[in-house]
């Protein structure tokens, strides 16, 4: 019915726009189809709330089994009435045993005062059998008064789960007015007399579970949290290590930097202004191809100023990239990306851009030599020490062709 409401609606909406094309006139187009669709959407929702309150009379009407698309009742509850009746036949029988026996007990001790006995003996030991069977006549009464009472509170919790496979012990709780560790004792008395035929309770004892297929569900479901809850503490742990890692190297890079000559620092403070810059001008450039060369820039820049705090003795050699090279990349990259924000892209403007690209290019070429000349020293040490190395080696007769003879 819904199917045929919409098909219906898309065909008024399409002939009011055919009719609109063929007369030309436009003017209450949007209009009509507003109104065509608010009326078809009132409808639809009216439908949809009647179909609800249909559904929920019939939730309430239906058995269990049919409305829920569960076991029957017989399959996860116990028949109450049998412990009723027995409760009752306890209740009844017992009241009776020791009210009997209770007024016997009355009547012998009024006859032993009045008129006294022979024996002392036997009639307290009569008195006492009275007293114990009354006792016990009370016993079995207050037992099947406590299974009425039960089965009540078993009755009363299957209703309140109603169609549902699971319910919050609270909700039990409030049910029957009583604290939720009383309700707990009590189900767990239920589920191992068996009136629960496949009732559960969470390992928290905060949720009680009456099918099997649930209860597998959820035992599923707990060992997959448990385990990832596993995981997610793994992850924190090694993430603190990694972060007390860190912050020790940065501790030693502290001290190490504070050792620096105060010349040396300054560079090294201008160095990181530069490569912040040249950062935030990647960030507002959007073009792909030249993001890779102002990325590829910032690595480079970045590796030449920790060579020189590794090595300050070096500091002379980058005294014209201090000066010119990055002070004219800033203001390259500055003027790149306010032609980039014009909202006209003319000749000039692409040319100009064209042209600052090629220039990155060279100036990439430049800061790799340059990176490349602050390691000359390291390449002449490592040079010295392989030919000392194979000196020694073939000395000792350790080399290949001393292997080979």
């Amino acid at each position: 019915m819904v199917n045929q409401d919409w098909e219906k609606l898309g065909e008024t909406i399409r002939n009011t726009v055919q009719d609109a094309i063929d007369s030309q006139n436009f003017e209450q187009l949007n209009q009509t189809i507003t109104n065509t669709i608010n009326s078809a959407v009132d409808g639809f929702t009216q439908g949809m709330k009647t179909a609800g309150k249909q559904w929920t009379r019939s939730c309430g009407e239906q058995p269990v089994a049919q409305k829920c698309q569960m076991k029957p009742k017989t399959q996860l509850y116990r028949k109450t009435v049998s412990l009723k009746v027995w409760g009752y036949v306890s209740m009844i029988t017992g009241g009776l045993l020791g009210l009997s026996f209770l007024l016997m007990l009355a009547v012998m001790i009024i006859h032993t005062l009045l008129a006294g006995v022979g024996n002392i003996y036997s009639s307290i030991l009569l008195l006492a059998g009275f007293m114990v069977i009354s006792v016990t006549g009370g016993i079995i009464a207050g037992k099947g008064f406590s299974s009425i009472d039960r089965a009540s509170r078993f009755e009363e919790y299957v209703r309140k789960i109603g169609c549902r496979e699971y319910c919050n012990i609270r909700e039990l709780a409030d049910g029957i007015g009583k604290k939720s560790k009383y309700v707990v004792k009590d189900l767990e008395y239920m589920i191992k007399k068996g009136w629960f035929r496949e009732g559960h309770l969470d390992a928290d004892k905060a949720c009680l579970i009456v099918s099997d297929e649930m209860y597998d569900q959820y035992t599923r479901l707990r060992k997959e949290r448990m385990q990832a809850e596993r995981e997610e503490e793994e992850q924190r742990i090694r993430i603190q290590k990694q972060q007390k890692a860190q912050e020790k190297e940065r501790q030693k890079e502290k001290m190490e930097y504070e050792k620096l000559a105060p010349q040396i620092r300054l560079v090294l403070e201008e160095g990181d202004a530069y490569i912040r810059k040249i950062h935030e001008c990647n960030d507002a450039i959007p073009g792909e191809e030249i993001s890779a060369k102002i990325s590829h820039m910032e690595l480079l820049v970045d590796r030449i100023f920790d060579r020189i705090e590794q090595s300050p003795e070096s500091v002379k050699d980058i005294r014209r990239l201090m000066e010119y090279y990055l002070p004219t990349t800033v203001r390259l990259l500055e003027a790149y990306q306010e032609l980039d924000s014009q909202p006209v892209d003319g000749e000039n403007i692409r040319s100009s851009k064209a042209e600052i690209e090629a220039t990155l290019d060279t100036l990439n070429l430049a800061f790799e030599k340059l990176l490349d000349d602050l390691f000359q020293d390291t390449a002449w040490d490592v040079s010295s020490d392989i030919s000392v190395l194979r000196t020694m080696l073939a000395q000792e007769g350790l080399t290949e062709n001393e292997w080979g003879k």
